[in-house]
């Protein structure tokens, strides 16, 4: 079964594993191959984009090392087309290209070397997040079917139950995990969510990443909501983010009663990196 169908099982799950070094991608076949998993093998980017249109597989794991077309260049032209899972490998390990990954799209990355354990620690964690998102009620959600399912804040709507974002009745187009990062803040509007809220609360208490990818995933979701004219996702120094819409003559700036607009955005930037 594909993610996201009740009832999946990581057997049979087909996985493309692009990587220019064969004794990487022969590691990970062997350990993969033993827990029943499908492996495709690319050996440099475009390759990789080619069985990625091809194959379509479950699971992309995907080094950002590549000659020609690297790990990044792959993962913005399949996120064009595609939001299968990307796990980004990287021998790399600053901030700043993790950061970039995932601000591309890439759903989770590891750091060389690794285990070929944590990467289907990783994919489970990934499929499990998938599954919740494909819109099946599990047995919590059933508790709270009858909770408020669209939440409207002056020209902004977001409707749960149908996984739609609008402002001003024209259609904002997010990704799963960016819809659910808006639908978290706008369910407790006002209140200041810190980075390890939304890590729980969205991403799930098996979530392996850490509070960066928060910041990227933001930062799209502003500057989508941005290009509508809307601004509501503020940063709250020392803790996280905050989802609020003030009075008409404000919105329209986009910033609080008595908050200088220059200071809001210099923190919305600068609040991308801030623990």
């Amino acid at each position: 079964m594909k993610p996201g169908e009740r009832g999946w099982r990581m057997q049979g799950l087909k996985v493309l594993v692009a990587d220019d070094d064969p004794n990487v991608r022969e590691i990970i076949r062997l350990y993969f191959q033993e827990h029943h998993l499908e492996v495709i093998e690319a050996a440099n980017g475009e390759e990789a984009v080619h069985l990625a249109e091809k194959e379509a597989p479950d699971v992309i794991i995907l080094d950002v090392m590549m000659p020609g077309m690297d790990g990044y260049d792959v993962t913005r032209e399949l996120r064009a087309k595609t939001d299968v899972p990307i796990i980004m490998l990287t021998a790399k390990g600053s901030e700043l290209d993790r950061v970039l990954g995932l601000e591309l799209g890439a759903d989770d990355y590891v750091t060389k070397p690794f285990s070929p354990r944590e990467l289907v620690a990783r994919i489970k964690a990934i499929l499990r997040r998938i599954n919740r998102e494909k819109g099946h009620l599990d047995q919590e959600e059933s508790l709270h079917a009858e909770e408020k399912t669209v939440y409207t804040y002056g020209p902004l709507k977001v409707d749960r139950q149908r996984r739609e974002v609008t402002v001003n009745g024209q259609p904002v187009e997010l990704r799963p995990k960016e819809f659910d990062l808006l639908a978290f803040m706008v369910s407790h509007a006002g209140q200041a969510l810190s980075r390890e809220q939304f890590l729980e609360h969205v991403w799930g208490y098996d979530y392996y990443g850490d509070t960066r990818t928060v910041d990227a995933h933001v930062k799209k979701l502003r500057q989508k909501l941005g290009r509508h004219g809307l601004e509501c996702i503020h940063t709250v120094w020392g803790v996280g983010y905050r989802f609020e819409l003030y009075d008409e003559s404000q919105e329209e700036k986009g910033f609080g009663p008595g908050e200088d607009s220059s200071l809001r955005d210099r923190s919305g930037e600068e609040g991308e990196g801030d623990e």
